[in-house]
């Protein structure tokens, strides 16, 4: 099953809630995430839609 792309649209407006850096998408074990270019923080996509919470943020290891 392929996981639902975002638009690119939406990623050219959305930044990081917490640092405001760029956001990269990329493939984890667990689904797609938007991982931070600054802060490392690594938010989960969930059915096409990012989740830009911290408290649902993976932190950097």
């Amino acid at each position: 099953m392929s996981t639902p792309e975002i638009s690119p649209e939406l990623l050219a407006i959305i930044v990081c809630p917490a640092c405001h850096g760029d956001l990269i998408v990329t493939a984890a074990d667990a689904g797609t995430e938007l991982v931070c270019g600054g802060c490392g923080l690594a938010y989960p996509v969930r059915d096409g839609i990012p989740v830009l919470l911290v408290d649902e943020a993976r932190k950097p290891v």
